[in-house]
């Protein structure tokens, strides 16, 4: 079990509070989507998301991604609340985005989605669950049909967020597709690039007042 650090901060006086880091980060309106994408992970996510809605509805919310995707249904339920809630959303690819965790990513609000130097971005198929799948045919078609639908519904909403045609979408993937930082704005997944001396903060500000005038 990995360990959570604790943040000790002194509220006047003597007085003095400890939190786990993801409850300090959560203070200044920040998640994690730090693991593979499952339901544990996407409730927490979704409480954060709506929590933080409820306390400021016009407040940025920062949503940092380091996650090899993980379960479409699970994604859903993150992605879906990311698009219901009113809060602006800045979403920043941190190590790795990949699968569902490109979709959170890009799912954040346009102007307002950055990577790290060095992010891997990655974008697939969706996957069959499990190895040596088996059961009666007509099972496995209803199962066939339904990985069928989630990719057209995933290529499309790539299409949507990026401004791409769909039929490049489904070309691209059709297989594994790895982009840059530099790729993926190109491609339209992200709209910007954070440098060690560019504070998020600055650049969603910057964003956002661009897109005012």
């Amino acid at each position: 079990m990995a360990v959570v650090p604790t943040v000790i901060e002194n509220e006047g006086g003597s007085r003095e509070r400890a939190f786990d880091i993801y409850s300090r980060l959560l203070r200044d309106r920040i998640i994690i989507v730090g693991r593979p994408i499952d339901d544990t992970l996407a409730n927490l996510v979704v409480a954060q998301l709506i929590f933080l809605a409820a306390d400021d509805p016009e407040k940025e919310i920062q949503i940092y991604v380091n996650s090899p995707g993980g379960s479409v249904a699970s994604g859903f339920a993150i992605y879906d609340t990311m698009q219901y809630i009113k809060p602006p959303i800045s979403t920043v690819a941190v190590g790795r985005a990949a699968s569902f965790g490109t979709v959170l990513l890009m799912g954040g609000t346009k102007g307002r989605r950055f990577a790290l130097p060095n992010a891997r971005i990655h974008l697939h198929q969706p996957l069959i669950a499990g190895r040596g799948l088996q059961g009666q045919a007509t099972d496995l078609d209803i199962h066939a049909r339904e990985i069928l639908r989630l990719r057209q519904v995933l290529n499309e909403l790539i299409a949507k967020h990026t401004g791409q045609p769909l039929e490049r979408v489904e070309k691209d993937t059709d297989r594994d597709f790895y982009l840059s930082p530099e790729e993926a704005i190109e491609y339209g997944l992200i709209d910007g690039l954070i440098q060690p001396t560019t504070p998020v903060r600055e650049l969603a500000a910057a964003a956002s007042g661009s897109a005012q005038t």
